[in-house]
């Protein structure tokens, strides 16, 4: 951006830098006033007591001490806000990044240790220096390229694992963490022996109190009282006596300093993972802003949205937090709460660290079985039936890759789970693209215009010498050999081309149709081009294969495009043809009775305009 100095109009231009695309807080921070100040600081509130139980739950589910999910939602939360485009997302820990951060590390670390730490520390700034270089290159339409049949897939499977890495704290049973789903479910059965009642009752009174609110008291912390219910039980049954594990106290502290280890073993071992968290996450983040956007009629900028998540992950890696996106439940707790602006997400961070500092004692008293039931609820509410069954029941190449990315986070690991299903969404977008619409056009005699009409839709005679054709799609290096194959099928040696569908050809396709050209022209005929766009003609005109095709035979008009066609069409073929289905065809040979049903539907030509005729 520039600008001249109005005291010098002779002066050369000013740089001007526009701050709001460096810190677009700016943009915000101007419009604050007390009303919306005082809706983000009670909405900020509720924000902080609903992520109380989801950070301890997550990083259990992480394989991480109970602080460290808190951790999360601190230092991340007010990077991403800050830096983030969308006023209304919250960003933390989420349940898909937590199972993919403990299946990531499981099998090189113990979860929950020292080492374990420092890897998921290492992980997340990976992460975000992934998601950093995609920001860098401008490449915020990425997300669009994971299907959302991927994201239901893999959600749904996540939250299967989630739900069996919780099933042994649910019976009170000790089986050791593998990370693997088949083997995790044989050591269950093989332990169910073990199973510890009491434990159980806990885990099923804390469901059930979460279910209650949630069904008849959704605006209530329902998670919350729920885990004050099960640590009651708990305590009235005797947790100490009867082997009821207890979650144990936090720290009361911030989020220290810590620096993610480095090495070159460590990169190449969390390389894959690391690429699978950076894409995950933001999908998560750029899908639910955009989701809650159409409710608030907020424009969200996905590249900006990428530099805040990647600028929350790095600072975060280096203050003890592991892989944070948006999350669904506390950006629509947010949203629902009369947050104005971002400053929302700043307040519920601020008003957690106290809670942190002032009542992270109470953990102590919450039971490890009281988690795992709010997890399993956790789990149940990441799967959409709704959309399961919708996809299912539309499309079977989109069931298919739900299908498969289901299986394959419950079967493989999981951040190739996520690769295999965007590589097969790939596959199959290819598949259609590869193969254009052929659409065969033919003029409609029975209306004034002559509208060009698909022949699929409405049976109209055909000129016997020109063939119509409007392709719909791309003429790129994968759909080059199947519009060769159906422009060799066409008996009629002139082919027009609608263009007006055909918005790119590569230099694959350029040479496609300058070889069709020039075989066509050994036969007597020509290849013709009517509303051609400005990318393909400037493809044609930089490849030098618009020269085989004819500047000639490319025509913006169609009353031009027909006039010169006609001329070189056999004039004997003409003379004998029982259709004359153009305008031009009668003017010049005179009418048939076969062009309309009775002479009533036949228009006045002589007092119509031969463009509105050929239109």
């Amino acid at each position: 951006m520039t600008t001249k100095d109005p005291s010098n109009p002779g002066t050369a231009p000013k740089s001007v830098v526009d701050w709001n695309r460096f810190f677009p807080f700016l943009s915000w921070l101007c419009t604050l006033d007390r009303r919306s100040i005082r809706g983000d600081f009670f909405a900020g509130l509720t924000g902080a007591v609903i992520v109380l139980p989801q950070g301890v739950a997550y990083a259990m589910i992480a394989g991480l001490p109970p602080e460290y999910g808190l951790y999360a939602a601190i230092i991340p939360a007010i990077i991403a806000a800050l830096f983030g485009s969308s006023y209304h997302l919250i960003s933390g820990p989420t349940a898909a990044l937590s199972i993919v951060v403990f299946t990531t590390l499981s099998p090189l670390a113990e979860p929950g240790s020292a080492e374990f730490i420092q890897l998921a520390l290492t992980l997340t700034l990976m992460a975000g220096l992934f998601q950093m270089l995609l920001a860098l290159a401008k490449m915020g339409s990425l997300v669009n390229f994971v299907s959302h049949s991927v994201v239901i897939g893999f959600t749904a499977g996540a939250a299967v694992i989630i739900a069996t890495s919780q099933i042994k704290n649910v019976l009170g049973i000790e089986i050791a963490s593998t990370g693997s789903f088949i083997q995790t479910w044989q050591a269950i059965f093989t332990e169910m022996t073990g199973l510890n009642p009491y434990a159980l009752a806990v885990a099923l009174a804390t469901l059930a109190t979460s279910l209650a609110f949630k069904r008849y008291l959704p605006r209530w912390p329902g998670m919350l009282i729920a885990m004050v219910i099960g640590s009651l039980v708990a305590f009235g049954l005797g947790a100490e006596e009867h082997g009821i594990g207890l979650v144990g106290a936090i720290p009361a502290q911030l989020p220290s300093f810590a620096l993610p280890a480095f090495s070159e073993d460590l990169l190449r071992d969390l390389g894959p993972g690391a690429l699978a968290l950076a894409l995950l996450g933001l999908v998560e983040a750029v899908s639910i802003a955009r989701s809650v956007a159409t409710r608030s009629h907020q424009r969200i900028n996905g590249n900006q949205e990428f530099f805040g998540q990647a600028l929350s992950n790095i600072f975060g890696s280096f203050f003890s937090c592991y892989a944070s996106s948006g999350s669904f439940t506390r950006t629509g707790v947010n949203y629902s709460s009369g947050a104005k602006t971002p400053l929302a997400a700043v307040f519920a961070a601020l008003a957690l660290a106290v809670i942190l500092l002032l009542f992270s004692d109470l953990t102590a008293y919450v039971p490890i079985p009281s988690m795992a039931g709010i997890l399993l609820l956790v789990a149940y509410g990441l799967i959409d039936f709704h959309h399961i069954g919708s996809i299912i029941k539309t499309s079977r190449s989109e069931a298919l890759v739900l299908g498969v990315t289901f299986v394959a986070t419950l079967l493989i690991a999981m951040e190739f789970a996520i690769y295999i299903g965007v590589m097969l969404s790939l596959m199959l977008y290819l598949k259609r693209t590869s193969k254009p619409s052929l659409i065969t056009l033919a003029p409609d005699t029975e209306k004034p215009a002559r509208t060009w009409t698909n022949i699929a839709l409405k049976p109209l005679p055909e000129c016997p010498q020109l063939k119509i054709l409007r392709i719909d799609g791309a003429a790129f290096f994968g759909a080059v050999n199947y519009l060769q194959e159906q422009l060799h099928q066409i008996p009629e040696a002139n082919v027009l081309i609608v263009s007006s569908g055909m918005n790119f050809i590569d230099i694959a396709g350029a040479e496609m149709l300058a070889h069709e050209a020039k075989r066509r022209q050994k036969h007597g005929g020509r290849l013709y081009f009517y509303k051609m766009k400005l990318q393909p003609k400037q493809m044609l005109q930089a490849s030098g294969h618009i020269e085989a095709i004819g500047r000639d035979a490319i025509f913006s008009s169609k009353v031009e495009a027909l006039k010169v066609i006609q001329n070189a069409l056999s004039q004997p073929a003409c003379e004998n043809c029982p259709k004359r289905i153009f305008s031009e065809c009668q003017s010049r040979y005179g009418r048939t009775n076969t062009s309309f049903k009775d002479e009533k539907q036949q228009p006045d030509y002589e007092s119509l305009d031969a463009t509105y005729l050929l239109r």
